[in-house]
C-alpha cells in the first residue's frame, strides 16, 4: 500500500530552487568606532568560541544502504527525494505541517523546510526520533540554533548541491571542473542512508567527517551570503554575471569572510577556495540572486563585525559591511 502522502503546505515559492549553494582578503583594517554599526546593549561575542554543534558526525552512520524515511516537507528538495525512495520500492511517509511524526518509525527523518520552520518541525518531533532528524539542504547558519535545540553532535546534516528546475523534475548534480567527485556532503548518524539513496538516483554524495564537513557548511555559507549580497548591488544580476562580471569583488569578499570565519571560529580553509566558489557558481549560472534569510546568512558576518567594533577592533569583512549597509539603505534588506 502507497503509504507516501505528497503534500503542499511546505511548498516552496515559485522560480528555482537553489537547494544549496556552496555557503572566504586578508584583515582589512577598518576602523569601526562611530560607524553606527554598534547597536545598544550588544552581547560580547567570545573569540573562538567551540561549539559542540561540531561534534556531529561523531557517530556516522558506517552502513551504505538506503531505507524507508520519513520526509517532513514535500517541496522541491521533499519530493525529489520521495521519488528516488518510490524508485528504489521504499514507502517513505511525507508529514504535512502539523502531522505527528510518527513515533514508531524508522530511518532517517529528512527535514526539507525553510529555517524558519525548523523550530516548529524539532517541537513536533517525538524525544525518541529526535537523532533522526536530518536536516536537508538548508541555506544558511544553522549551527546556533542546533545547538540552542539541544540537537548539535546527534543530529544529520546534508548540504546539498543540486538543482531542481520545477516540481517533480529530476535534479540535476552540481558538480564543477574544480569538484568532480560532487560537492554534496553528508555527515552523522544517517550519512551513510544519505548517499546510498542519492547515488541510487545517479548522484553524488561525500560521507564527511566533522572537521571536514564544517569547512565545506562554512564554504556554503560563504557563497550565498556573497553571491546573493553582490548579485543585488549590482542591479539583481545572475549568479553567472556575478561570477564572470565582477570576480575580483566576489574573491575581494569571500577572502574577507573566509579570514574573519577562521579568526573567529578556528578553521583553516584548504587551499582555492574562492576558486572552488566560482567553479559552483558556473554550474548554476542562471539562478537570479536575492537577499533572503538574512537572520540564517548574512547576520552572521555582521554580527562577527559588531562583535569586532565592541572591542574596539578592526572590520574583517568591510566590502561584505559596506555593501550590506547600502542594501538596507537601497531598501533591499532589513535589519537594525
Amino acid at each position: 500500500i502507497e503509504q507516501t502522502h505528497m503534500v503542499r503546505s511546505w511548498l516552496m515559492g515559485g522560480g528555482l530552487v537553489l537547494m544549496a549553494s556552496i555557503e572566504m582578503s586578508a584583515a582589512f583594517s577598518m576602523p569601526l568606532q562611530g560607524s553606527g554599526l554598534l547597536p545598544r546593549n550588544l552581547a560580547s561575542v567570545s573569540k573562538g568560541a567551540s561549539r559542540s554543534s561540531m561534534a556531529l558526525g561523531a557517530t556516522m552512520m558506517s552502513g551504505g544502504e538506503d531505507c524507508a524515511c520519513t520526509i517532513i516537507g514535500a517541496g522541491r528538495i521533499g519530493s525529489a527525494l520521495a521519488d528516488m525512495g518510490k524508485a528504489a520500492g521504499l514507502d517513505d511517509v511525507v508529514v504535512r505541517r502539523g502531522e505527528p511524526i510518527p513515533e514508531d518509525g524508522d530511518g532517517p527523518i529528512y527535514v526539507t523546510v525553510r529555517n524558519d520552520d525548523l523550530k516548529g518541525v524539532i517541537d513536533a518531533c517525538p524525544a525518541a526520533r529526535r537523532e533522526d532528524l536530518t536536516f536537508y539542504g538548508q541555506n544558511g547558519y544553522i549551527e546556533d540554533f542546533l545547538e540552542k535545540e539541544g540537537l548539535a553532535g546527534s543530529s544529520s546534516q546534508v548540504l546539498v548541491y543540486m538543482a531542481v528546475a520545477k516540481l517533480g523534475e529530476k535534479p540535476t548534480d552540481g558538480i564543477t571542473d574544480l569538484n568532480p567527485e560532487g560537492l554534496t556532503s553528508a555527515t552523522g548518524k544517517w550519512a551513510g542512508q544519505v548517499a546510498a539513496r542519492l547515488k541510487s538516483a545517479g548522484l553524488t554524495c561525500q560521507i564527511k567527517d566533522t572537521k571536514p564537513f564544517q569547512l565545506a557548511m562554512f564554504e556554503k555559507h560563504m557563497w550565498i551570503c556573497a553571491f546573493m549580497l553582490l548579485g543585488v548591488h549590482h542591479g539583481g544580476v545572475t549568479v553567472g554575471e556575478v561570477e564572470s562580471k565582477h570576480t575580483a569583488q566576489l574573491v575581494e569578499m569571500v577572502t574577507e569572510m573566509q579570514a574573519a570565519i577562521a579568526e573567529k571560529e578556528g578553521v583553516t580553509f584548504e587551499a582555492k577556495c574562492p576558486e572552488r566558489l566560482l567553479a559552483y557558481a558556473r554550474t548554476v549560472a542562471h539562478f537570479p540572486t536575492a537577499l533572503k534569510e538574512f537572520d540564517w546568512r548574512n547576520k552572521y558576518f555582521l554580527d562577527l563585525t559588531r562583535a569586532r567594533e565592541a572591542e574596539g577592533k578592526p572590520d574583517l569583512t568591510p566590502l561584505h559591511t559596506k555593501l550590506l549597509l547600502k542594501a538596507r539603505d537601497d531598501g533591499n534588506v532589513k535589519f537594525d
